[in-house]
Parts: structure tokens; sequence; C-alpha cells
């Protein structure tokens, strides 16, 4: 694993490094003992897969308020997704500032999502499947979210979504206030 960090403190991208051999390859996704060696402290609640059967679905932008906020680490086990990150942090240097990085199954790439940063993706082809690793568990009365095309946040999709829940085309925009619930 190489463990990099990106310009929004401690949102990192893991790089898997493949075995290949003549039965096919090997990755290891995830290590306890590496991930404390390069500081990040992840204990593992829960894990969730996320299976897209269109290109152009779009999840998000979610995130888990406090007290129990969520750190996860994503991959693209199938397919290709842009995955993007939002800072919330109002003590961020970063604060509002968004990071996207192109996951698929052949580039090996993770993304270690910290707490108080919103997180969501558009499939870029058909049968995307997404795997979430959770520190915490999910708590519905915690789960909130932002619009995916907040003008706060100015996120260069690549694409517009053809597929969208309810839920997340009607998430308000982010308006930061002394008074902000939102995170």
């Amino acid at each position: 694993m190489i463990i990099c960090p990106t310009h929004i403190p401690d949102l990192l991208t893991i790089n898997f490094e493949p075995i290949n051999d003549f039965r096919g390859s090997f990755i290891r996704s995830f290590c306890f003992n590496e991930m404390a060696n390069a500081g990040i402290t992840f204990d593992i609640a829960q894990t969730n897969v996320s299976t897209n059967y269109k290109s152009g679905t779009l999840r998000g932008l979610h995130y888990q308020g406090e007290p129990k906020p969520e750190s996860k680490i994503i991959t693209c086990t199938r397919g290709a997704i842009f995955d993007v990150i939002v800072d919330l942090r109002e003590s961020s240097p970063t604060f509002c500032q968004w990071f996207s990085k192109e996951l698929t199954y052949d580039n090996n790439i993770a993304l270690c999502v910290p707490p108080g940063c919103a997180h969501g993706f558009i499939t870029l082809e058909d049968n995307s499947v997404v795997n979430y690793l959770m520190n915490e568990f999910y708590n519905e009365d915690l789960s909130l979210g932002v619009r995916w095309d907040d003008p706060n946040f100015s996120i260069k999709w690549p694409r517009k979504p053809l597929v969208i829940s309810e839920r997340d085309a009607s998430y308000p925009d982010f308006y930061h206030n002394q008074n902000s619930t939102n995170i």
C-alpha cells in the first residue's frame, strides 16, 4: 500500500500494489498495521456495497453528523466512478473545498475519507460496484447530505446524472453561518 496525502487535510489516497502471477493478481485492500504506521487509526464497524446498474448514477453527497461522524475507505470493485469529497469541517483550512478522483477496478486506488467530509460519486460505467469500509455504525438520525450541484462548492462533475434518488436530488444547498446545523 502506498498512502498519499491530498490537499484536504486527513483525506488520503491509498494506492494498492498488486502482486501478479500466472493465476491472476492479489491485492491487500486493508491492513491495520500499514495504516497505523502511516498515522491512520481505522477500526471497521461495518462494510457496505453499492451496486449501480447504469452509467450516470449519482449517489451523494452524504455524511454522518455529530456525535458519531464517520470515516470511510472507498474502493471501486467493478466498473468506474468519479468520486468526490467535500470538506465540511469549519475548522479546516480547506473548508468547503472538494477533491475528486476516478476510482476503477483497474487503477487500484482507494480513498480514505475523514469524518466531517461529505462523499458522493457518479458512475462512469454500467454495473459499477463500490465498497465502503466504515468506522462508525450507520445512524439514520445523524445521516445528512448536501446537494450534488450546490453552487457553494462548484464541483466539476464529468457529466450530469441520469439516475439520482429523490433524497439526493432534494438535499439543500450548504450555507455556512454561525448557527449551521449541517455539521
